[in-house]
Formats: C-alpha cells, structure tokens, sequence
C-alpha cells in the first residue's frame, strides 16, 4: 500500500465526516470500493467506552430499547 500525504484542510474534513459516524481512531483504512471503514483498534478505557455510549441520540436509544424489550419478549416466549 502506498502513502500518500494530504493538506490539513483535507485531512480536518475527513476527520469531520469519520466523527459524524462516531469513528474517532487515528488510524483508519478507507476502502471506496466496499464502501467501508476500517478503524484500527486501540486501547479504550472505561471512560472512552461510556462516552461513545453516550453519542446515542435520544431518538436513536429509544429504539434500541425497544429492539431490545421485543427481543426479550421472544425469548420468554
């Protein structure tokens, strides 16, 4: 694989796009063709673990909950 250097300004607004995805590694692989992110693991503490928990929206947690309730219900059943 080939690096290739790019400028601040381009480097600052795919940093931007990658956050708004909740992807906030250093070090990421880009593949247009699958459209996929790769994002290379690292450490995380408890404190990074909740806080990237907490980038839900509430609209977002309210439906994960309730995937969650209908889940159980099918267990119980």
């Amino acid at each position: 694989m080939i690096s290739k250097k790019m400028d601040q300004q381009a480097a600052s607004a795919i940093k931007s796009i990658l956050q708004k995805l909740n992807i906030n590694n250093s070090r990421v692989l880009i593949d247009l063709e699958k459209q996929t992110v790769e994002a290379q693991e690292e450490d995380c503490s408890v404190d990074d673990l909740l806080e990237a928990a907490g980038s839900l929206t509430p609209e977002r947690g309210k439906e994960l909950l309730e995937e969650v309730n209908r889940s159980r219900e099918d267990w119980n059943a």
